[in-house]
This record gives structure tokens, C-alpha cells and sequence, in this order.
């Protein structure tokens, strides 16, 4: 598969938006990245902050995948670059609207690289050294908010409520069954769980 250079859209709110084909959730967690997928679904934006800081990621790795970079290599270049500090943290509190109706990535990454569809339009928050337990996450029997990368590079995921779910997925009724036309993967769960 042909892999062009990552670019993105600058909305009139000033935001970044893009579908990546390879999400940043790919370089965690220590199972091997041995394939580019062809299935990755990653809608995301970022305000000015967020562009300047990790969305880099994205178009880094982009740009190495286009090059034909292979995929192991890949993911230590860019694991090794958070490490390092190569990756900034964002300079200020800021925000990551992913509110597409479809997902399509890792389900959990730090884990496995098994991946699944889901319909999860939520808000990011930039949340550098804070913890799930820090915000109490789970506490409550596996209530949101939840952070996601602790470190430098976490974020803070908030949900959207079932009425503007299903005020989404009515927006995009149209564009969900084309994409699920194109390919049975992208095709929404059926049924809350189903991946």
C-alpha cells in the first residue's frame, strides 16, 4: 500500500484536522508493530498547542512510513523520541476534538495490538503528569473521565453523552454507510461491546 505525505485541514476555528492512518496509539506498549494497516481510522484535531506538540507525532511517523520506514523500526524511532524529549510537551492547557462518529484503532495498546471499531466521539484535554487515579478515575466503578499516556504526553478523555452520540451519528448517517461500503471493518458495532 502507497502511503502519501500526512497533511491536514486548518479549520476556520483554528484547529488541525486529519484522519490518520497510523495513530500515535501505535508506538505504545512493547508488542511489536510488524504490518502498516490498511483498516486505521483516526479522525483528530488539534487547537494551536496540540499542533505544535503531538501532532508532530503524526506527521513524523507519516512521513517515515511514506519513506518506507519498516514498522519496527518505526515505532522505536518514535518511542525512542519521547523518550528522549524529542516530542514537547504542549506549552499550555489545550484541547483534541476526536467527534467522528467511527474509530478504528488499537483497543488497547499498551497491551495488544488487536484492533477494534467503535463509536467514541469524545474531547481530549492535554494532561501532562496526570494520572487516571489522580482525577479518580475508575473509582466509581469505571466512571469518566480517564487519562490516557500518562506523562508528558497524556491526555484526559471525556466521553460525549448518548444524545450528542446519536446527534453524530445521525450528522454522518451518510458518510457511515459509504465508509462501510468501502470496507466491512469501518462498519459502526451493532451492539455496545462488539468490536
Amino acid at each position: 500500500m502507497r502511503h502519501k505525505k500526512a497533511t491536514s485541514s486548518l479549520t476556520t476555528t483554528g484547529f488541525h484536522a486529519f484522519v490518520a492512518r497510523t495513530g500515535d496509539d501505535a508506538f505504545r506498549g512493547d508488542w511489536p508493530l510488524t504490518e502498516y494497516r490498511d483498516d486505521i481510522l483516526y479522525p483528530i484535531s488539534f487547537d494551536s498547542a496540540g499542533a505544535k506538540a503531538q501532532m508532530r507525532v503524526f506527521f513524523d511517523a507519516a512521513e517515515m512510513q511514506a519513506k518506507g520506514t519498516p514498522p519496527g523500526e518505526l515505532k522505536k524511532i518514535i518511542k525512542d523520541r519521547y523518550k528522549t524529549g524529542h516530542y514537547k510537551a504542549p506549552e499550555r492547557a489545550g484541547i483534541s476534538y476526536m467527534l467522528s462518529p467511527v474509530l478504528r484503532t488499537y483497543f488497547n495498546p499498551e497491551e495488544s495490538d488487536r484492533v477494534g471499531t467503535y463509536n467514541f466521539p469524545h474531547v481530549m484535554y492535554y494532561a501532562p503528569g496526570v494520572s487516571s487515579e489522580d482525577i479518580g478515575a475508575g473509582k466509581l466503578d469505571g466512571m469518566y473521565p480517564f487519562v490516557i499516556m500518562p506523562g508528558h504526553h497524556g491526555y484526559m478523555i471525556q466521553p460525549l453523552g448518548l444524545t450528542e452520540r446519536a446527534a453524530i451519528n445521525k450528522e454522518y448517517e451518510e458518510m457511515l454507510g459509504k465508509l462501510c461500503k468501502i470496507n466491512e471493518v469501518w462498519c459502526l458495532p451493532k451492539e455496545e461491546g462488539q468490536y
